[in-house]
């Protein structure tokens, strides 16, 4: 399994039976990118939310690759409309992709679509645990606060093994409460996302790093580049 940081919050994840899953494919606008649109390959597309930095080029992408896409019922409705085959789902809910468990959870955030001309309501913001072929789990949390749910439903029930988590504050957790948040669900290890995109949300991972190491020392912070695997 390889999980491929593609700055901001967006995940190219290869399983180990060479299923290529993207989440949150913003790449076009995103100046952090290291790939361009062209050059990414999809079998499904996932989508915690409709801001335009996180659904980003999913329909350019699913458009040539033919990739399937799931999202929140909002969304999927949205998508049809455009001629696309989506699944939707909602909180609590899961489905089977070949042999990847996909398993929507909730998140703290708002999710109204940004990337029209008229702004519409977009349901619910999202995360999503993907039960991999070993039973590996990743939780995407999405964009998202320090809410509850980390320190009961997500740990005790979900229990996921790899967390890639927002540390960017301003729209998202800030890396005190995110160290909060990796120590509540306590995984092995920990992936930062959504910062160094753009000036409002720099952050320093490593400063991060520290800050989980203090509340949980188990917990291994693994700071990729945009561009850069996590493999195991």
């Amino acid at each position: 399994m390889k999980i491929k940081w593609l700055g901001h919050s967006a995940f190219q994840i290869t399983t180990n039976n060479y299923l290529k899953i993207l989440i949150d494919p913003f790449i076009s606008n995103n100046p952090v990118a290291p790939v361009k649109v062209e050059e990414l390959a999809a079998d499904l597309i996932l989508v915690t939310h409709g801001h335009q930095d996180h659904f980003g080029d999913t329909m350019e992408i699913a458009d040539r690759t033919g990739a399937a896409i799931i999202a929140n019922h909002e969304h999927s409705v949205y998508l049809s409309k455009q001629g696309f085959e989506a699944m939707g789902m909602n909180i609590g809910g899961s489905t089977k992709v070949q042999d990847i468990k996909v398993t929507m959870l909730n998140s703290n955030h708002s999710s109204d679509m940004d990337f029209i001309e008229d702004i519409c309501p977009g349901g619910s913001s999202c995360g999503f645990i993907l039960t991999m072929e070993n039973n590996r789990k990743i939780y995407h949390s999405g964009d998202t606060g320090l809410f509850g749910d980390m320190k009961t439903v997500i740990r005790d029930v979900y229990q996921p093994d790899i967390a890639l988590l927002p540390i960017g504050d301003l729209f998202t957790m800030g890396p005190e409460e995110a160290a909060i948040a990796a120590h509540w669900i306590n995984p092995e290890i920990v992936i930062p996302m959504h910062y160094n995109t753009f000036p409002q949300i720099e952050q320093n991972p490593l400063e991060y790093a520290e800050r989980v190491e203090k509340l949980n020392p188990n917990i291994k912070v693994v700071a990729l580049e945009p561009g850069e695997e996590y493999e195991e």
